[in-house]
């Protein structure tokens, strides 16, 4: 006899379904065991990191300001190198976005030359970009600005071309049965619907570049990272803790602005 739907014990899973949670469950705590194994791993050092990081601690206590002039100074060259680089970026991603949004582009060779901007400049690291652009250009803040912008294109071709697929196309399909021309429907019905977006994708990457303007001078490319890389070489650690404390204050002035400015554009 059949037990009754009522007898029956509820489950929110059914068998199939679980062997396949614990299978894949299984497969990555094998994935997992597999990396620990196969990168070198010193356990004894990492056993002595607390006492370590205690011995650290106490060698940057108290910090050091007698350097903060050229602390200050390193801290709005990166401010600098954020914003214009940020600048640049924003602009460059536009044509890229709107040959990368399948409702905009001319064509399916134009879409994936798009898409091959967007996805080689996300593909590369910051800090990738900015050891290249050190050899191109030298050390300095020219290779940092043009290293940022680089990275920065792919995040926001990225974005605004989304943004530019999920338009209303009621608009377009308005001003284009009026014989208008592609300019006055990108300018009067693309260009409205992604407004909001545009200046909110902007806010955001500036707020991304700043942090990470902070690790360029780890290579040569400028910023406060330069004079970081001196005292770590130095072994200057109460200075190393001014910077670090800077830099912090830098990226939390930042995160505060970034946040105003969001809410007064959206």
């Amino acid at each position: 006899m059949k037990p009754s739907v009522a007898d029956r014990a509820w489950s929110r899973h059914t068998r199939r379904q679980r062997w396949g949670r614990l299978a894949g469950l299984a497969t990555v705590a094998l994935a997992v065991a597999w990396s620990l194994a196969t990168i070198d791993i010193i356990w004894p050092w990492v056993w002595d990191a607390p006492n370590q990081i205690g011995d650290l601690f106490r060698r940057m206590v108290p910090p050091d300001f007698s350097s903060i002039r050229a602390i200050t100074w390193a801290l709005i060259e990166t401010l600098n190198i954020a914003t214009i680089a940020t600048f640049f970026a924003v602009f460059l991603s536009l044509p890229v976005a709107y040959i990368a949004a399948q409702n905009t582009t001319p064509n399916r060779a134009t879409l994936w030359l798009g898409r091959f901007i967007l996805v080689s400049s996300r593909s590369v690291n910051t800090l990738i970009w900015a050891l290249l652009f050190v050899a191109i250009f030298g050390p300095g803040v020219l290779a940092g600005i043009v290293a940022i912008m680089f990275r920065s294109l792919g995040f926001l071709g990225k974005l605004m071309g989304e943004a530019i697929e999920e338009i209303d196309r009621r608009p377009v399909e308005a001003l284009e049965a009026t014989g208008a021309s592609r300019a006055k429907v990108i300018l009067y019905a693309i260009v409205p619907q992604v407004v909001p977006t545009f200046f909110a994708v902007s806010i955001l990457r500036w707020d991304i570049n700043l942090r990470e303007s902070t690790v360029l001078g780890l290579v040569g490319a400028g910023g406060i990272g330069v004079i970081l890389q001196g005292a770590i070489d130095t072994l200057d650690w109460r200075t190393v803790a001014t910077i670090l404390l800077a830099i912090i204050v830098l990226v939390i002035a930042g995160e505060a602005l970034a946040a105003w400015l969001r809410k007064k554009v959206i």
